[in-house]
């Protein structure tokens, strides 16, 4: 590891336990854990502001949002993070985009083991309170005005980024969608990793269980009945020009989306 942290860290695979959320939590699932994340990205916005916000912060802010969704009954499943934590070099991680929960939860999976940061669109870096933690994080911004420029504008700042020690993840759906479409899953991840000379780790994600609303996308219902899945692929070197590696990283998304459809987490598992 990277840093020494007071909590426990995921090496490879993890399983929530059975938990049994008090009365109010079981009847306002999704109040209970707004109230509990809050606190969490106030503490986190504070100190970024202040310039404080330094890697080990954020995994903590990471590993609480990850015990909060864990304290409303939802049950997690982590599986071959080995991926991430057996490589001493940088990556890119590449996959599917189904909620705003990946994006709290991969940085307690990743940051203790590698520098980490994301692509994100321009609108993040200007959202109330959650701007000064993403600004903190040394994102790659793009506008989504003009996809030319924003793909001139990951290759270069990517690049730099990877060049410097980070590892990126890379959502290349134009957005948040619940059901997987292969036709607007682009290949940017795969053109960076061939660039920048490293590997793509896929990534498998199953986070409806925090969903959207039609006002506020960011605050929808919370679902404990849904369990939450993160699968991620072994690394996968860019060998020619990346077309096989990214159907190797589409098939690593479906194949596990339909596992995913009927099977049920039962109990820890390390």
């Amino acid at each position: 590891m990277r840093f020494q942290l007071e909590f426990p860290v995921i090496i490879d695979r993890y399983r929530s336990p059975d938990a049994s959320p008090a009365w109010f939590t079981r009847r306002f699932p999704s109040l209970a854990y707004y109230l509990k994340i809050l606190p969490i990205v106030c503490k986190a916005s504070i100190l970024a502001k202040r310039g404080l916000y330094d890697d080990p912060a954020w995994c903590r802010s990471s590993f609480d949002i990850f015990k909060a969704i864990e304290g409303v009954g939802i049950q997690c499943s982590i599986r071959n993070l080995k991926a991430v934590t057996e490589l001493s070099s940088p990556f890119i991680v590449v996959g599917n985009h189904m909620s705003t929960l990946e994006t709290f939860l991969l940085p307690y999976l990743i940051c203790p083991h590698q520098k980490f940061t994301y692509i994100v669109k321009e609108s993040l870096i200007r959202y109330p309170v959650f701007k000064h933690i993403m600004i903190s994080r040394n994102p790659i911004v793009v506008g989504r005005r003009s996809a030319k420029e924003d793909f001139v504008r990951v290759m270069k700042e990517g690049t730099k980024r990877i060049e410097a020690g980070y590892s990126l993840a890379v959502f290349p759906q134009t957005t948040r969608m619940t059901q997987f479409d292969p036709a607007r899953f682009n290949s940017i991840g795969v053109k960076l990793a061939k660039r920048a000379g490293v590997p793509i780790i896929p990534l498998a994600l199953k986070t409806d269980a925090w969903g959207t609303s039609k006002w506020f996308k960011d605050f929808g219902k919370v679902r404990p009945r849904l369990d939450v899945h993160m699968a991620f692929g072994n690394s996968l070197p860019i060998t020619s020009i990346g077309r096989e590696e990214q159907k190797a990283i589409i098939s690593h998304i479906e194949q596990n989306l339909r596992k995913w459809t009927t099977e049920k987490t039962s109990g820890p598992e390390f």
